[in-house]
């Protein structure tokens, strides 16, 4: 299991591939958003 391995997402990064282990969209994760407030004038 290493750089060679064609299963593990170290083994897709060293050969540039994308598949299981290493999908071109990475799963979402939680994001923060940002409350931009309008100054009222």
């Amino acid at each position: 299991m290493g750089r060679g391995d064609k299963k593990t997402a170290k083994g897709k990064r060293f050969q540039g591939s994308f598949g299981k282990a290493r999908p071109v969209t990475p799963p979402k994760g939680k994001k923060v958003e940002k409350k931009v407030e309008e100054k009222a004038s």
